[in-house]
């Protein structure tokens, strides 16, 4: 992940931890491009409008990495 999207993505899941991502462990931190599009999914689908449009957003950003990374 890039630094920019990263530090986006990790306020992301700060503001909506105990809003969607309740169920997660309260360290969770996604490690991965795909753990982060399930994170940001949670919070398209359990958050606010705003939650939902920063979501899309990011998963915007890490979809064509995940997409390069199947292709190699």
């Amino acid at each position: 992940m890039q630094d920019e999207i990263e530090k986006q993505l990790l306020e992301l899941i700060e503001r909506y931890r105990l809003r969607c991502l309740w169920f997660l462990a309260t360290d969770f931190v996604p490690t991965t491009d795909e753990q982060a599009i399930q994170v940001l999914e949670y919070i398209e689908r359990y958050g606010d409008r705003d939650g939902f449009v920063q979501a899309r957003r990011l998963k915007q950003w890490l979809s064509p990495s995940i997409s390069e990374q199947s292709v190699s």
